[in-house]
């Protein structure tokens, strides 16, 4: 069947569809000649009886891979359009330009086979509609693909031979740079290099990226960038938590070459996914293939702690993580004596002060049980703390000795930084003066823009030299003479700086982590710990469990008795007062008052001043106004003249009333009968 017979009149009255595209924006400004090929397929859709004003031509897809129809809008719209009968022929030089996936390509065959649609290419006019035809593209589609990966092997397999050689070149990290001879090297400007040195130099000392940031922004430290590409000249900025993590987690700065670090695979909807794999997982690595900054035992040791310092790295138990700012000295290192899992921290406020408590936790989370055990920390940091004492004292002279050597090569380290900058800002000072002294004098515009740039760089320069004799005389003055001796006598004041209040938790906790490999803790009838030190020595203690809320309130027992004592002839306000006069002090540590004293009474089951002068016969108001048979308010009349003494309670009924003699009686009922003419009856 020849191609005039294939097409029928309903084609005709359709649109010609014709597809151009180019793999790569070099393609399209390169390969003009296979473009203007796709574009004179207009003229055999005329040939075919599609007049002009039917062609749509759709060229979006400039310069886009075939491999996938996902970022491709024209494809998109082509599928779109044949799929609502609004094509007629759809025309590509080859296959290969519409798709180079044969998942793409049989589902455009069958919507063109549903819809009627011809396909034409620069061999022959198809109907996908017809079996042969549809037999004949599929081909074509399968060898179109096959043909891309042909393609990709040869050029995969190239960087692959290369990469295991270690010659690929790859775009490399700051502070690293190509030769001549495309030989990696370090980067001949000494300002980076120096740089870069201190900022691995610091990473061991402090042993977190956070810190490492926190140490370069304050004391001024600019940190080298280059563009993402990793080209261009270099850039001074702020050192960044980001950019710390990625130069630690880049093996090139050990010197090493490394290939296959990521692997990418696309998703159903064609998307590209890049997942970074494991040490052991990387395709190719040759070690010393170029100078480095730190070996690659260092580089090793770098990525170890960075992941002990992850808090959330997978399955299993956590690390210790970095020191963090609160008080418990034994974060991160305490086990459980009981399942064997980590114990976490958790902090209250106990008499004023923070104080930790350990808690295995992690079973009860994860399947809503119990808590294994709690242990409040506040004791067993108390004595693990002066146990390291005692055993760290011997060895603090050799420690004090490094602390010094450190500490002057830290100094050192930044006064050369600072040098180099101050160098650096001066070069580029000199280049701006040079720049205005070759323009031409009469060129204003020119000349102004240079005189501007010249003194924003001289104001810049002295701006840097002023900060550097700034940090100088700082520096100068933080290892004095006075402060030379007090880290010689370190060895005799362990014990005292330990305790000093000025001394960090932080601090502390890297001093402890530097002896102790982890602290094992089991709640009995006491707290069992066990020390684990680095060398591999331990050692056991056993602590009495630190007392409850309500033990550590509870009212000293000798208070008791003499709370007790006091009561058989002083009032509760009275007690109060000769307790504070003694002395003594309630469970919470506060002065007695009325309130605290009742309190004992009621705890400890205490009979009131009111209950024993009522045991002891005294009367209340009303009984003692029975006995004399006349009204309460008479009896108050009477003590208030002093004729019936009585004693005021904290309880009711208030005042008490010892029982009267006789004589006192008589004589009471005696100015009754005077001022009265007839008893009072009740």
């Amino acid at each position: 069947m020849n191609a005039e017979s294939k097409i029928s009149s309903e084609h005709l009255q359709r649109s010609a569809y014709l597809y151009i595209r180019q793999s790569s924006l070099h393609q399209v400004l390169e390969n003009t000649e296979s473009t203007e090929r796709q574009y004179a397929l207009r003229r055999r859709a005329v040939t075919l009886g599609w007049p002009e004003d039917k062609i749509v031509v759709i060229d979006h897809d400039q310069g886009q891979s075939g491999a996938s129809a996902v970022d491709r809008e024209g494809f998109q719209r082509l599928v779109a359009d044949v799929g609502l009968g609004k094509a007629g022929v759809v025309m590509g030089l080859e296959v290969s330009r519409l798709a180079r996936n044969c998942a793409d390509w049989h589902r455009l065959l069958e919507i063109c086979a549903l819809s009627h649609t011809l396909i034409l290419d620069e061999d022959g006019l198809y109907d996908p509609s017809y079996y042969n035809d549809r037999l004949l593209l599929g081909l074509k589609g399968t060898m179109s693909e096959a043909e891309l990966h042909v393609l990709k092997a040869r050029l995969v397999g190239g960087v692959h031979n290369k990469a295991r050689r270690g010659e690929l070149k790859m775009p490399i990290p700051v502070g690293l740079v190509y030769d001549e001879e495309d030989r990696v090297q370090l980067d001949p400007d000494q300002q980076v290099q120096q740089t870069m040195r201190t900022f691995f130099a610091t990473f061991v000392r402090v042993g977190t990226a956070w810190s490492v940031v926190q140490i370069f922004r304050q004391r001024g430290w600019k940190f080298p960038r280059r563009s993402p590409a990793g080209s261009g000249d270099i850039r001074w900025e702020e050192l960044t938590h980001n950019l710390a993590t990625k130069t630690l987690h880049n093996p090139r700065y050990a010197g090493v070459f490394c290939f296959g670090r990521k692997r990418s695979w696309r998703s159903a909807d064609g998307r590209e996914h890049w997942r970074t794999l494991p040490r052991k997982d990387w395709r190719f690595v040759k070690k010393d293939a170029h100078p480095g900054y730190i070996t690659w035992d260092d580089f090793v040791a770098n990525e170890a702690r960075l992941a002990d310092n992850h808090q959330a790295h997978g399955a299993g138990e956590s690390k210790a993580g970095p020191p963090r700012e609160g008080p418990a000295l034994l974060q991160g290192l305490v086990i459980c004596g009981k399942c064997g899992k980590t114990m976490t921290v958790r902090y209250h406020i106990r008499a004023g002060r923070l104080t930790p408590d350990y808690i295995c936790q992690k079973t009860a989370v994860e399947e809503t049980k119990q808590v294994c055990q709690w242990i409040s920390g506040g004791s067993v940091d108390e004595a693990v703390g002066q146990y390291l004492v005692k055993a760290v004292t011997p060895l603090a002279m050799e420690a004090a000795l490094k602390v010094q050597e450190e500490i002057q090569t830290r100094l050192a380290e930044a006064a050369r930084l600072r040098r180099q900058q101050v160098q650096r800002v001066e070069y580029e000072a000199e280049k701006a003066r040079v720049r205005y002294m070759r323009v031409d004098p009469n060129n204003r515009l020119v000349a102004d823009s240079l005189e501007a740039q010249w003194n924003e760089k001289l104001r810049a320069l002295n701006e840097t030299r002023e900060e550097c004799e700034r940090q100088e005389r700082a520096d100068s003055t933080q290892l004095s003479d006075e402060q030379k001796k007090r880290i010689r006598a370190l060895a005799s004041e362990f014990p005292k700086l330990w305790r000093d209040p000025k001394t960090q938790d932080r601090d502390r906790k890297r001093m402890a982590r530097l002896l102790l490999e982890d602290v094992t803790l089991r709640r009995e009838q006491d707290c069992l710990v066990q020390l684990r030190f680095k060398g591999g020595a331990t050692h056991e203690m056993r602590l009495p469990l630190a007392k409850t809320s309500a033990q550590m309130r509870k009212t000293n027992p000798e208070i008791v008795s003499r709370v007790d004592a006091l009561l058989e002839e002083h009032s509760e306000t009275d007690v109060a007062g000769i307790l504070n006069r003694e002395g003594w002090r309630s469970g919470e540590g506060l002065l007695f008052n009325v309130r605290a004293v009742k309190f004992v009474e009621r705890a400890y089951k205490l009979e009131s001043h009111c209950t024993r002068l009522q045991k002891e016969g005294w009367l209340c108001v009303e009984e003692l106004a029975a006995l004399l048979k006349c009204r309460p308010a008479r009896i108050k009349y009477w003590r208030a003249r002093g004729l019936i003494p009585g004693v005021l309670t904290e309880s009711k009924p208030g005042y008490l009333y010892k029982r009267p003699s006789d004589s006192i009686l008589a004589h009471i009922r005696k100015r009754q009968l005077q001022y009265s003419h007839k008893p009072i009856s009740f």
